[in-house]
């Protein structure tokens, strides 16, 4: 790829649609690996898939990408046009998934700024032995030292732009055609000047010669002219009208096409001489070979194709990120103005009724900035469907995959955590929970195991359920592995299953007596956990022997704005997210039990909860020592409640979550704190993290 492209904005946008591309390309192939053969309607969607990573590819420079992509086209342009009987489509889908994972790692390099440097010539002689015998020829005549064929841009290959030649019953090599093109791009849709290119290198197996206006698509100015005026192509070609629609209509973000056959042998004379327009537009009769399927009315001249509008763009996250950060500076300005103490004790009807419509008017931008910010978990969900049928491949087990809840959204930057994660569970799942398929009909369950990947709302937080049918945990196993490590400290009859289960979660826990390619490290689980928790969320397992595992995430709506109960110890001030509190209430001294080893807790309702002082954990000074002088806040997380003490209720919020300074971060390791916020009299309020003090 040349220099002048590297790090532009093209580069995203071609990173961006390719991955999505590729994405809907594997679902495509695991959705028709199932049966006997592919739809037509996913060979053409395969098709035009390869034809466009191609084209894009190419305008790119990734000649790797470009040739491989050339390959698995022709392969595609075979299975429409032939449909050969006796596919091995096993085979075929295992060709086409290591092709997409040869793109999928060039693209990684490209993103992180390396050279993409793969070399594609083995899987492509691969694909070229499969297409010899779908052909029926025979293999062992391709020499594997040929390299493939010069990449053409017009309808594909040299094979492909033959077929369409014959399809024109009068010998129009004899012909001149001279077309004028003008294309508009939806709106907003970005690169309009590159995507133009695209379109001329696209043309370049059909055309003989060609003219556009803008005519320098490198200037700056070129892509305004094209959102203003379109990009106009003026193509001198053998080729008839239906074959330049049919390769112009695939252009990608396509809003309008206006294509006409025109008369004027002087065009291109006129258009090197002057390099000015001086077109006498008059309209020719189409090819009658040419006319047969498209042109509906003897009489018809022109063909237009319009696409309509999308109203969906696509942003850059960075941007949306921004916008966020402006919008919680926005929350923080609001609440240092409505709160702010100088205003304490006076009467200000006129002030108070537009602080109210100012808190309502940011309230409603707020949830409109969060709600763009938010992205189903279908993609993320969709993708496990790769990493179970790779699995059962190499394991020769069978495993279905049942989505549930797909729908439901959660922030962009909280899915980019989540991804891993799922997938490793998804991959402990298979390999630890589903028995091999005799084994399972021995002890009287389906062949086929099943993993339930759920997705539901729960509050200010989203649960992810995954759940499979397999053997469960080995209770006795991971006891064993505990006392071990010196994991248990108390008698293990005190212990509840969900505890012992949940040990699996620590780093270098592994039950697991072979190491696989799978599992048996040690590593990974505990991974699991900490990118959980990086988002704020929480992790938790149970398990029926013999029955099945369940692994139950935990993970919050949006990291940026909170709704929090402000406290106050001493000085300081901290923030509980209201979604974690169950009540707070004045104790009395008769509800405090102290144990042998000083620990105190509180009895409320017959049930005993120990109680954290902020005070002796974060050294804040206060006078508030005793319990009857402040006040207790019940906090519930995973199913363990802990009883804070503190001075008193400040009131409740929306805080702006900020992380906490690196320098506090690198030099302190601080538990129990999720962030800062700064609150409206300008005071700075530490976020406390509920789970990190549970594990206190």
């Amino acid at each position: 790829m040349s220099n002048q492209y590297v790090n532009e904005p093209m580069l995203d946008l071609f990173i961006f649609e390719s991955m999505q591309l590729i994405e809907q390309m594997e679902l495509l192939i695991i959705a028709n690996e199932k049966s006997t053969s592919y739809a037509s309607e996913a060979i053409n969607e395969i098709f035009r898939i390869m034809h466009t990573i191609k084209g894009s590819s190419a305008m790119m420079l990734f000649d790797n990408i470009t040739t491989l992509a050339h390959s698995m086209e022709d392969l595609f342009f075979v299975l429409r046009e032939d449909k050969p009987p006796n596919v091995d489509y096993s085979e075929l889908s295992d060709l086409l998934l290591e092709g997409l994972d040869f793109i999928k790692v060039e693209i990684a390099k490209i993103r992180n700024g390396d050279e993409a440097d793969g070399i594609a010539s083995g899987l492509i002689q691969s694909l070229k032995v499969f297409h010899a015998a779908i052909k029926g020829q025979n293999a062992a005549t391709i020499d594997p030292n040929v390299a493939p064929e010069a990449v053409s841009y017009g309808n594909g290959s040299k094979e492909m732009q033959q077929y369409y030649i014959s399809k024109v019953k009068t010998d129009i090599t004899s012909l001149k055609n001279t077309f004028q093109a003008t294309l508009s791009f939806e709106q907003d849709c970005g690169m309009e000047n590159l995507r133009a290119f695209g379109v001329v290198n696209d043309l370049g197996g059909l055309v003989e010669e060609y003219y556009h206006i803008p005519e320098d698509l490198d200037h700056e100015d070129s892509a305004r002219v094209i959102i203003e005026q379109g990009f106009t192509l003026f193509l001198k070609t053998a080729h008839c009208l239906e074959e330049i629609h049919s390769a112009l209509i695939q252009t990608f973000s396509l809003k309008d096409l206006q294509l006409t056959q025109v008369e004027n042998s002087d065009l291109f004379n006129d258009l090197h001489k002057e390099r000015e327009i001086l077109l006498d537009e008059s309209y020719v009769q189409v090819p009658t070979s040419c006319r047969d399927n498209v042109v509906t009315e003897p009489e018809e001249k022109e063909i237009q194709a319009s696409a309509t509008q999308q109203s969906i763009i696509s942003v850059s996250v960075a941007k949306l990120d921004q916008l966020m950060d402006l919008v919680g500076e926005m929350v923080i300005a609001e609440a240092m103005v409505t709160q702010n103490p100088d205003l304490k004790g006076l009467e200000l009807n006129n002030f108070q009724k537009a602080a109210r419509q100012l808190r309502k008017i940011t309230s409603e931008l707020q949830d409109t900035v969060m709600s763009v910010r938010m992205v189903p978990l279908t993609g993320t969900f969709q993708k496990m469907n790769r990493t179970l049928r790779d699995m059962c491949k190499k394991l020769n087990k069978e495993v279905r995959l049942q989505l549930i809840g797909q729908e439901t959204e959660v922030d962009k930057n909280i899915i980019e955590h989540i991804s891993d994660p799922l997938m490793h569970i998804i991959r402990n799942s298979i390999d630890h929970g589903i028995e091999m398929p005799a084994e399972r009909e021995t002890k009287g369950k389906p062949r086929t195991g099943t993993i339930i990947l759920e997705a539901k709302n729960a509050g200010g937080d989203v649960l992810i359920i995954i759940r499979d049918d397999g053997e469960g945990f080995n209770k006795d196993r991971i006891l064993a592995k505990a006392r071990e490590k010196g994991l248990i400290q108390v008698p293990e009859e005190e212990i509840a299953d969900k505890e012992i289960y949940n040990l699996v979660f620590l780093p270098g826990f592994s039950t697991n007596e072979s190491v696989t390619e799978f599992s048996g490290r040690g590593v990974g689980m505990d991974v699991v956990v900490k990118n959980i928790e990086a988002v704020g969320g929480s992790i938790a397992a149970d398990s029926v022997p013999g029955k099945g595992t369940t692994i139950t995430l935990k993970i919050p709506l949006t990291l940026a704005i909170i709704d929090g109960m402000n406290i106050k110890v001493g000085d300081s001030r901290y923030t509980i997210p209201t979604t974690a509190i169950k009540e707070s209430f004045r104790p009395k001294m008769t509800e405090v039990i102290v144990d042998p080893d000083n620990n105190e807790m509180m009895m409320v309702r017959g049930q005993c909860f120990p109680i954290l002082r902020l005070h002796d954990i974060y050294h804040v000074k206060t006078d508030v020592t005793h319990f009857t002088d402040g006040i207790i806040i019940m906090v519930e997380q995973d199913n363990k409640t802990l009883c804070i003490f503190a001075d008193e209720l400040i009131g409740q919020q929306q805080v702006v979550v900020k992380g906490l300074p690196e320098y506090i971060r690198n030099t302190k390791k601080v538990k129990g704190l999720a962030g800062c916020t700064l609150l409206g009299d300008g005071s700075i309020s530490l976020i406390l993290d509920i789970g990190g003090l549970m594990t206190r």
